[in-house]
């Protein structure tokens, strides 16, 4: 499912991560958190230090998972695409999946069951719609490799790209509230609400922040 065998869906080297600050800061202290596809456990880490939560996580790679454990964390091995079943529903205030959607088999099922869980769902993955890729596209017919998006078209992990048009598309039809969003672009960050063309166009990765509408 992830990109690499540690990460769940999370890019290395350990650089600083715009949508983990934004993740931390929307977080409530003391609440009930679940991350899935945690791979080292470095956000759920940080929000047990800073925000004091009750955390949990879900990762696929024995690695990641034995990584989390070594945090002091409590995580288990699972894989996103059939084991949030297994969970109750609105057993966590909190549901994450950060960068990990993407290399999920079924998106519109895994977040389904992540409103199911949760009652606030936390969601981040690289914007396929962003000006660098299309461009990429157009003028060398090549899929495009960025950043957040690594690898060979043979050898990706990701295998349901989106933009975020799509994924906003897919709340609506799900029933799922946008709350609040944010469109990255490398280190900077601008806060959007419901997102619009221009941010499809120049955000790298989003963030999204939802909730069930009933």
């Amino acid at each position: 499912m992830s990109p690499n065998s540690l990460t769940g869906g999370r890019p290395l080297p350990h650089a600083p991560r715009t949508d983990f600050d934004f993740i931390a800061e929307k977080i409530a202290p003391g609440s009930r958190v679940l991350d899935v596809g945690c791979g080292d456990g470095e956000l759920l880490a940080r929000l047990v230090k800073e925000r004091g939560v009750d955390g949990r996580g879900m990762e696929l790679s024995q690695e990641g998972v034995n990584a989390s454990v070594t945090r002091g964390l409590s995580v288990i091995q699972g894989d996103a695409d059939t084991d949030l079943r297994d969970y109750p529903k609105d057993a966590f205030d909190y549901v994450i999946l950060s960068q990990t959607i993407q290399a999920t088999h079924n998106p519109s099922i895994v977040l389904q069951e992540l409103a199911r869980i949760g009652q606030h769902i936390i969601v981040s993955f690289p914007n396929f719609g962003h000006w660098r890729v299309r461009l990429k596209l157009l003028l060398q017919g090549r899929m495009p490799e960025t950043p957040s998006l690594g690898f060979q078209w043979y050898d990706t992990p990701n295998i349901h790209l989106c933009t975020l048009r799509d994924f906003t598309e897919l709340c609506d039809t799900l029933g799922l509230h946008i709350d609040d969003a944010l469109a990255v672009n490398g280190t900077r960050a601008k806060r959007i609400g419901k997102p619009g063309p221009l941010d499809n166009l120049t955000a790298s990765e989003a963030v999204f922040m939802m909730s069930r509408t009933s």
